[in-house]
């Protein structure tokens, strides 16, 4: 008796809510296994869209994290004059090193200079032939804060020669990355709204082959919200799967350049390697897409049921 009235008791109403919400995501997923090359054909339009605006962002990412350390590195070379001896030069580099706006001081004399350079340039007959060592001493300087002050009194030194420090091609490394971010997110902007068209047109058109059956539902008097409801989930599959294969088109195009860009890094002497999407970032474009799937579908039902919406006569 117990067992019977409990199973007789009407649901609550969080109870029918729950029951609504999962019968419209399993069938809004039914509707795109039952309609393969429409499916395909949405779903590939907007995952290039999302692919192209994230292949640039993590491509400007990499170029950041390579230059990261370029523009970064703030080393003042000081090129003394060439009747300047090594042991002046080690006393002046004690000098600057004891300066607080200096860090570090790196001093190579020309035995060192003439060394690497032999080895890097592989021109070890010819340096042979040069009568003495043409290359001066050489001061390799990081400053500590704002280098500006220091740079104009390295250039007041009597034994310097030259002062090389070249902060103008930072800035505009710097101001090239920053338009690089802004064009990121201007070209995500556009292909958002595009993908977003895309969802909306194919969620439009599968409300107009249902017609007749949202109108039989609205005259029985179902709510905006329970016919909009399946094909909302049915927009953020779209966008989910879409952005699933993006994800999936990105890893596969890092994997392709991959060994080439080992190779050219490996030949300047750098271990540099591609970066792609950490955990948080993948989830993070999922539920952007998700969301721009979701809101293409609810703009265009939200359209639909306000121009169908029957009045009372």
């Amino acid at each position: 008796m117990n067992d019977s009235n409990r199973f007789s008791r009407p649901r609550s109403g969080f109870g029918i809510w729950l029951d609504q919400h999962l019968y419209s995501f399993v069938s809004s997923l039914g509707r795109l296994v039952r309609r393969p090359w429409a499916t395909v054909l949405t779903i590939g339009v907007m995952a290039v869209a999302f692919v192209l605006p994230l292949g640039l962002w993590l491509a400007l990412s990499n170029v950041e994290q390579f230059a990261g350390d370029v523009s970064d590195s703030r080393e003042i070379d000081v090129f003394l004059k060439l009747d300047v001896p090594v042991p002046r030069a080690q006393v002046l580099a004690v000098q600057l090193g004891g300066r607080a706006d200096v860090a570090r001081v790196e001093l190579r004399t020309p035995e060192q200079g003439l060394a690497e350079f032999r080895e890097r340039s592989g021109l070890g007959a010819s340096l042979d032939a040069l009568e003495g060592n043409p290359l001066p001493t050489l001061l390799q300087i990081t400053p500590r804060g704002d280098e500006t002050g220091l740079v104009a009194t390295l250039r007041r030194l009597p034994e310097a020669d030259l002062v090389q420090h070249d902060a103008q091609w930072r800035d505009r490394l710097r101001g090239w990355l920053g338009f690089g971010e802004r064009l990121v997110w201007v070209l995500a902007a556009l292909f958002g709204i595009g993908a977003l068209l895309v969802v909306g047109n194919t969620v439009r058109l599968d409300i107009q082959s249902r017609r007749e059956e949202i109108g039989v539902l609205q005259l029985l008097g179902a709510t905006d919200g329970f016919i909009r409801r399946p094909f909302i989930y049915l927009g953020a599959w779209y966008g989910l799967v879409a952005g699933a294969i993006a994800l999936g088109l990105l890893i596969a195009a890092a994997a392709a350049l991959q060994a080439p860009l080992a190779t050219l890094a490996q030949s300047y002497g750098s271990r540099f390697a591609l970066a792609g999407l950490d955990p948080l970032r993948a989830i993070a474009v999922l539920a952007g897409a998700t969301v721009i799937g979701w809101l293409g579908a609810w703009l265009v039902t939200g359209h639909f049921l306000r121009q169908t919406r029957p009045t009372a006569t």
